[in-house]
């Protein structure tokens, strides 16, 4: 399990020389907003390794040619290489023009495979064939009608929790003969959002909070005795909206219940076990947090240095869980 948090890229880190030779041959900086465009020089051509073969093909055709005075061996040969020569235009403009947006990037639970979106756009009204985005060592193939712009996702491992980035990306392609390789690098500003793993066998959730009793009559939401309308919430059930009053013309609110309830769920850093680490602690909560909203209780988080009040439903899951994602980080307080 992961010792820290982290707002590293996902791949394992790279040395000192590679970021230096990045930023020299590929003249890459900071993280770039977007949109990129691929101009003549963020592109690079090269054989590819049948390319390579293929040249070294060519070579002993033509001496052999010679050795033998073949017509038809020169011919042949000097076809052979304009086919290669020509392939070099068509690997380079199938990039060319291209532009790149960063896209969304769903959270994920650590050790889980983050997606990221990157958002590829074809202004010119020409297909462009046999396209592929590389993070690390996965590929996403993919191709581009003339005017289409899609949403490619690029899968990548997490192996820390916090704020990751993808860091360095490739958009490559080999077409039309994969002789030759025609490729952009390029750093998108986007960023993923990895939760702490939660514990595989967690202990059962933490009794109620003593403030508000157990198991007593209150007035709070359930689902035996109609109480009176309130005004809705995105986190509301389907199934307790007011559909007549929103059907009559009127606002949108959401049908209230008093019934049998518990106090809310306090789910506090400071209450855990003493032995458990930071990262232990983390993964607790999160597995609390995941067993708290299927039970449909309300739950509070309390961290050192950050509180969630009581609440429930999707969003309110989510805030909390990035809250423990984020725990520590020095970015926390200026990605909130």
């Amino acid at each position: 399990m992961a010792t820290s948090a982290s707002t590293a890229a996902v791949d394992p880190p790279r040395s000192a020389l590679r970021r230096q030779l990045d930023r020299w041959l590929f003249r890459l900086g900071a993280p770039e907003r977007g949109p990129i465009e691929l101009a003549q020089r963020r592109i690079y051509v090269l054989p590819s390794r049948a390319g390579l073969v293929f040249a070294v093909a060519l070579v002993v055709m033509l001496l052999a040619s010679i050795n033998y005075s073949l017509s038809l061996g020169y011919g042949l040969a000097f076809l052979l290489a304009g086919a290669g020569v020509a392939s070099i235009l068509h690997a380079y403009r199938n990039l060319l023009g291209l532009r790149l947006r960063p896209g969304r990037c769903e959270p994920v639970f650590c050790g889980e495979t983050a997606s990221f979106g990157l958002v590829v756009e074809n202004p010119r009204a020409a297909r462009r064939p046999a396209l592929s985005l590389r993070l690390g060592t996965r590929h996403t193939r993919f191709e581009l009608a003339p005017g289409e712009t899609r949403d490619v996702q690029v899968p990548a491992a997490t192996h820390r929790r916090g704020l990751t980035q993808p860091g360095r990306m490739v958009l490559e392609t080999y077409w039309p003969l994969g002789l030759i390789r025609a490729w952009s690098v390029f750093v998108p500003d986007m960023r993923c959002v990895v939760y702490p793993a939660p514990e595989a066998t967690p202990p059962p959730l933490p009794p109620d909070g003593e403030a508000e009793g157990r198991g007593r009559a209150t007035s709070r939401p359930g689902d035996d005795d109609f109480a009176g309308l309130r005004a809705h919430q995105r986190a509301d059930s389907p199934r307790h909206v007011a559909w007549k009053v929103l059907a009559r013309g009127g606002p949108l609110l959401t049908k209230q219940f008093s019934g049998e309830a518990g106090a809310d769920l306090d789910l506090a850093w400071e209450r855990l076990p003493a032995h458990l680490d930071t990262e232990a602690r983390l993964s607790r909560l999160a597995a609390w947090l995941l067993a708290a909203e299927r039970s449909g209780r309300r739950y509070a988080l309390r961290l050192p240095t950050v509180v969630c009040p009581p609440g429930h439903g999707h969003e309110h899951l989510h805030r909390c869980l990035r809250e423990l994602a984020l725990h520590g980080s020095a970015r926390q307080e200026n990605d909130r």
